[in-house]
C-alpha cells in the first residue's frame, strides 16, 4: 500500500489531510497462456478446462477480473518466473456453450508484474501480483512520436486491405499514447515473445520508437505491393488506361 497525501480545507483555515490510498499490490486468479494480453485490447477466449470453468465462474459472480501471465508453450506452470509482466483481464462478454464450454471476451485493464503463486483451495493458480503502472514522460515527446506512428498504422492497415481486397474500417485508436503503442501493438504481426517485452516496457516513449521502426520498414513495401494489387485486379482498365 501507498498513501498520497492532499490537502482539503475552507479558504484562511488550515488544510484537513486527507489520505487517499492507492492499492499496489493484489491477490488475483492467474490464467497463463502461450500469448499477451495488452492494457486496453480485446481479446476473445474459449473456456474448455473445468478448473478455468470454476475461474470464470468465480470471477462473473466478484468482481470480474483475472490474470493472465505468459507462459511459453511446454513451460511447466509452476516455473511461472516472479518478475514476469501479466495484464489484469475484465471479463465482458460471456456466451456459455450446452457442453459447459464458454467463449468470453476480455479487455485487458492494466499491466501487473507477477510475484508468486499463493497458497489456496481454488484448483485454478492465484497469485500475488503488483501493479506496474508506465513512467510519466514528456507529454510533447510523446505526443510528437505518437502522431507519427498512427499515421503510419494507418497507412500499412490501408495497404493491407487492398492486399486483401477488404474494405472495413480500420480499428478505432485511442488518444493516449502509452494505450496507443499498446492498440497498435495488439493488432500488427509480432511474435508472442516480442509482445511479452512490448508489455514489460514501462516506457510509452520507447514502445512507440519501436513501432515506428516497424511500421516505418514495412509502409513503403506493402504501399507498392497494394499498388500493384490493385492495378492487377482492373486487368489494365482503370484510369488511365
Amino acid at each position: 500500500m501507498a498513501g498520497a497525501l492532499l490537502s482539503s480545507g475552507p479558504t484562511g483555515r488550515t488544510p484537513a489531510p486527507i489520505y487517499l490510498t492507492v492499492v499496489t499490490s493484489r491477490r488475483l486468479p492467474i490464467f497463463p497462456l502461450p500469448l499477451v494480453l495488452f492494457p486496453g485490447v480485446a481479446l476473445p477466449l474459449h473456456i474448455f478446462e473445468p478448473r478455468y470453468r470454476r475461474l470464470l465462474a468465480d470471477c462473473i459472480a466478484a468482481d470480474r477480473m483475472f490474470g493472465i501471465v505468459y507462459l511459453p508453450a511446454g513451460q511447466p506452470e509452476q516455473e511461472m518466473e516472479a518478475g514476469r509482466a501479466g495484464c489484469v483481464a475484465e471479463i465482458g462478454e460471456h456466451v456459455m456453450l450446452p457442453d459447459g464450454r464458454s467463449n468470453i471476451l476480455v479487455k485487458g485493464v492494466e499491466r501487473f508484474i507477477f510475484e508468486r503463486l499463493l497458497e489456496d483451495p481454488a484448483p485454478y493458480h492465484v497469485g500475488d501480483v503488483r501493479m506496474d503502472p508506465d513512467t510519466a514522460e514528456e507529454p510533447g515527446k510523446t505526443e510528437a512520436i505518437a502522431a507519427r506512428v498512427r499515421e503510419l498504422f494507418v497507412r500499412v492497415g490501408r495497404a493491407a486491405q487492398v492486399l486483401a481486397d477488404e474494405s472495413t474500417s480500420l480499428p478505432e485508436l485511442p488518444d493516449n499514447p502509452g494505450l496507443l503503442s499498446f492498440s497498435i501493438a495488439g493488432v500488427i504481426d509480432l511474435d508472442a515473445e516480442a509482445r511479452q517485452r512490448m508489455l514489460a516496457d514501462r516506457s510509452p516513449l520507447a514502445r512507440l520508437e519501436e513501432l515506428e521502426v516497424l511500421l516505418g520498414s514495412a509502409v513503403e513495401p506493402l504501399e507498392h505491393r497494394a499498388a500493384v494489387h490493385a492495378r492487377a485486379s482492373t486487368n489494365g482498365t482503370g484510369p488511365g488506361h
